[in-house]
C-alpha cells in the first residue's frame, strides 16, 4: 500500500456529472447604426478633370515652346550659351623706303570683366565695384566712378575696362589678383564661404597698340590711331583700310561667364592688314626735322617746313614740320601742331615763286638771260608804287640779273612782255602757274591738304596784277613750293608727288604703288636754262643765296621773303621767310625747300634764316643718298651789263 504523502483527492464518483453553475441572466442586445460607402466616381472624376487640366496646360505651353515658339527660344538658348567675341587684325606696319618700322603695332591686352561676379551674392560684400574700381583706377588711368559703374552693371556678362594696355599693365592686375586670392583663402579657412577673390571678375583679351618707335619723327606725314585703334589723322587715316586688315570673330560656349574648353569653338581668322612702304627716308627726314626744329626755336618763329625731294622720281624724301608732335602720347600733344602744316598751311611765297615767271618768259621767248632790264627804285603801276626790299640806285641788270638780286621790279617788268596787254600777260601768266600745280592739290591725297589759292586771271585786282608775278596775291603750300623746284630740275616735266612707294600684303607679296602723273611745263632747254640762272643766287656775290653754298656741288636755289597774313587776323602781320634749290645743278638730283612762318629773333630774310638750313639738309641728303660731285664749273651768266653811251 503506498504510503500516504498528502491529503487525498475527492473524485467524483463514476456515472455523477460534475455540477453546473446556472447561466447568467440574458441582458437585451444594444441597436448598432449600419454604415455605407459613399460611390467613389464623383471623386474620381474630379480627379482626373485636375490632372487632365494641368496635362493640358503641359501640352499647351510644350507644343507653344517646342513648335510655336521654337526658333526663339533656341536662339535665346544659344545666346545665353554661347558668347561671340572680335578678333582684332593686326594693324600693318608703316615703314620708311628702307623697311624701318615708323609706325607698328606691338601686343597688348583690353581689360574686361565680369559684372555677375561682382554682385553681393557672388562677391560676399555689399560694395565689390566700388571697391575694385578704387583698385584698378590708379592702374588703368580711369575713375572710380567710371569703373564702379561698368563693373556694376546689372544686366551685362561682360565689360571693357580699358582697351590696349600694356603687358606690364596687366602683370600687375595679375598679381594684384593674386595677392586677393590668398586672402580669400585665408579668410574661408577660418570661416567657409565667408570670402572671393575681390578681383576675379577682371579678365583680359589679347589685343594690340600702336607704337612710334621714333617719337616725333616724321608724326605729321604718320597721323595717329584714335581709342579703337583706327586712323585718325595723317596716313594712318588716309590707308586705314588697307592698314587695318579685316576683324575676324570666335563663337565660344561659357558657363558662369568662362570659357569651356573642352566645348570647341567657332573661328573666323583676322586677317591681318598690309604694310605700307614710305618714300620717305628716316635718316633724311631726322636731319631735316632737327635742322627746322632748332631754326624755330632760335627765331621764335610760328613754325616752320623742309620738304626734300627726289628730283627724278618726285618721291618725297622727307616732310618736316616744326613744331611737332609725339603721337605715342597725344595727352601732351599742341592741337594746334597735330596736323601736317607743310601740306595744310596756305601761305603767299614770296620771291621764291619768281622762278615761275621766269619760266614763263623764256619759254615764250619774250626774254633770255641776257636781255637788259633797267631797274628803277620805284615803279609806278595801276594806283600803287612799287619798290624792291631795298632802296637802291637804279640797277641796270640782266634777266639773269634779276633773280639772282630778287627784284620786284625787274620781275614786273619782264612778265610785262608776256602779252600785248596787261591782260593778255595775265592770260599766259596764269596759265604757267597752273601747269606748274599752283591753285590745285599736289596729287597726294592727304587729309586736309589745301590747293591754296590762284584766282583766275579776270578777276585779279589792280595790284595783283603785278603782285602776282614776284610771290604776292596767291597761295601755296611747302610741297607745291618744292614740287615748282623740282619740275625744272627735272628737265621742265612734273611729276605728282608721292610718298607711298607700295605695300605688301598678308601673303609677302609687294605691291608697286601707281606711277604718278607725268606733266610737260616746260621744254628741256628752258629749264636747263633756268638751272643756270638759279646758280647765278648762290655762287655770284650779287646773289641773295650766298649761304646755301656747299662746297664742291653746284647748286642752283632761290631766296624768298614775303608779307605774311596772320590767321587770326587776316592782316598782312610779319614775313615768311623762305628758300628752294636743287643740287647738283647740272645734273640734279635732290631739291630742299625750307620756309619759316613769322620770325620774330633776329633776321626774316629767307637767304639768311633758311639759306643755312637748305646747305644743312641738303648736304646730309647729298651723302645719304651718295650723289657725287659733277666736276664741272659754273655758267656763272651774267648780272648786271653796262649801259652804252
Amino acid at each position: 500500500m503506498p504510503p500516504n504523502d498528502g491529503p487525498r483527492r475527492r473524485v467524483p464518483a463514476p456515472g455523477r456529472p460534475p455540477a453546473r453553475r446556472p447561466a447568467p441572466a440574458r441582458r437585451p442586445a444594444a441597436k448598432t447604426a449600419t454604415l455605407r460607402l459613399g460611390s467613389p466616381k464623383p471623386r474620381l472624376r474630379l480627379v482626373s478633370l485636375g490632372l487632365t487640366l494641368v496635362m493640358l496646360a503641359f501640352v499647351v505651353r510644350l507644343f507653344q515652346v517646342q513648335a510655336v515658339d521654337a526658333a526663339t527660344y533656341t536662339d535665346k538658348a544659344e545666346r545665353q550659351r554661347q558668347a561671340r567675341h572680335t578678333l582684332t587684325a593686326e594693324r600693318g606696319e608703316i615703314t620708311d623706303r628702307s623697311g624701318i618700322a615708323l609706325a607698328a603695332s606691338v601686343d597688348a591686352h583690353d581689360i574686361t570683366a565680369d559684372p555677375f561676379l561682382f554682385t553681393p551674392e557672388q562677391a560676399k560684400t555689399a560694395d565689390a565695384p566700388q571697391q575694385a574700381a578704387a583698385i584698378l583706377a590708379p592702374i588703368l588711368g580711369k575713375t572710380p566712378a567710371d569703373l564702379a559703374k561698368k563693373l556694376a552693371s546689372p544686366k551685362s556678362r561682360y565689360v571693357v575696362l580699358a582697351r590696349r594696355q600694356t603687358p606690364q599693365v596687366w602683370k600687375q592686375i595679375k598679381d594684384l589678383k593674386s595677392v586677393y586670392g590668398d586672402k580669400a583663402a585665408a579668410a574661408n579657412k577660418r570661416k567657409p564661404n565667408s570670402a572671393t577673390n575681390l578681383l576675379g571678375g577682371v579678365l583680359q583679351e589679347p589685343s594690340s597698340t600702336r607704337v612710334y618707335p621714333n617719337g616725333d619723327l616724321a608724326a605729321g606725314i604718320l597721323g595717329y590711331v584714335n581709342a579703337a585703334g583706327r586712323g585718325a589723322g595723317g596716313l594712318e587715316v588716309k590707308l586705314d583700310k588697307e592698314l587695318a586688315g579685316q576683324d575676324g570673330e570666335v563663337t565660344f560656349a561659357q558657363a558662369g561667364g568662362r570659357r569651356v574648353p573642352t566645348a570647341g569653338a567657332n573661328e573666323t581668322p583676322a586677317v591681318p592688314g598690309s604694310d605700307i612702304e614710305l618714300t620717305i627716308d628716316r635718316d633724311i627726314q631726322w636731319a631735316a626735322q632737327s635742322a627746322i626744329a632748332e631754326q624755330v626755336r632760335k627765331s621764335k618763329a610760328d613754325r616752320g617746313y623742309v620738304i626734300v625731294q627726289d628730283t627724278r622720281t618726285g618721291e618725297v624724301l622727307a616732310m618736316a614740320n616744326a613744331p611737332g608732335f609725339d603721337p605715342n602720347d597725344l595727352s601732351q600733344a599742341n592741337a594746334a601742331a597735330m596736323g601736317n602744316a607743310a601740306l595744310q598751311d596756305a601761305y603767299e611765297p614770296g620771291s621764291t615763286s619768281k622762278i615761275m615767271s621766269m619760266a614763263a618768259v623764256l619759254e615764250e621767248k619774250a626774254a633770255t638771260p641776257d636781255t637788259h632790264v633797267v631797274v628803277p627804285n620805284r615803279l609806278k603801276r595801276g594806283d600803287r608804287n612799287f619798290k624792291d626790299d631795298i632802296d637802291h640806285p637804279t640797277w641796270n641788270l640782266t634777266l639773269n640779273g634779276v633773280l639772282a638780286k630778287s627784284s620786284n621790279i625787274g620781275t614786273i617788268l619782264a612778265t610785262g612782255e608776256l602779252g600785248d596787254t596787261q591782260p593778255e600777260a595775265n592770260e599766259v601768266l596764269h596759265s604757267y602757274l597752273t601747269k606748274f600745280g599752283i591753285g590745285r592739290r599736289s596729287g597726294l591725297g592727304f587729309p586736309g591738304e589745301t590747293s591754296g589759292i590762284l584766282a583766275p586771271p579776270e578777276k585779279w585786282s589792280t595790284s595783283q596784277q603785278y603782285t602776282i608775278p614776284f610771290g604776292q596775291g596767291l597761295s601755296v603750300n611747302a610741297l607745291q613750293a618744292a614740287s615748282v623746284y623740282s619740275t625744272i630740275a627735272n628737265g621742265g616735266v612734273r611729276i605728282e608727288p608721292t610718298l607711298v612707294r607700295g605695300s605688301k600684303g598678308p601673303d609677302g607679296r609687294f605691291t608697286p604703288a601707281p606711277a604718278p602723273k607725268k606733266t610737260r611745263v616746260v621744254s628741256d632747254q628752258t629749264a636747263r636754262t633756268l638751272a643756270k640762272m638759279l646758280e647765278s643766287v648762290v655762287d655770284d656775290e650779287e646773289g641773295t643765296g650766298t649761304k646755301a653754298r656747299i662746297p664742291g656741288y653746284r647748286v642752283g636755289g632761290k631766296t624768298g621773303t614775303s608779307n605774311r597774313v596772320d590767321p587770326k587776323t587776316g592782316r598782312y602781320k610779319g614775313y615768311t621767310a623762305s628758300f628752294a634749290g636743287f643740287a647738283p645743278a647740272d645734273a640734279p638730283r635732290i631739291t630742299v625747300y625750307c620756309a619759316i612762318q613769322n620770325p620774330t629773333t633776329g633776321s626774316y630774310f629767307g637767304g639768311q634764316i633758311c639759306g643755312p638750313i637748305y646747305k644743312q639738309v641738303m648736304e646730309f641728303a647729298l651723302k645719304t643718298r651718295q650723289v657725287a660731285p659733277t666736276g664741272g664749273k659754273p655758267a656763272r651768266l651774267p648780272v648786271t651789263f653796262t649801259p652804252g653811251p
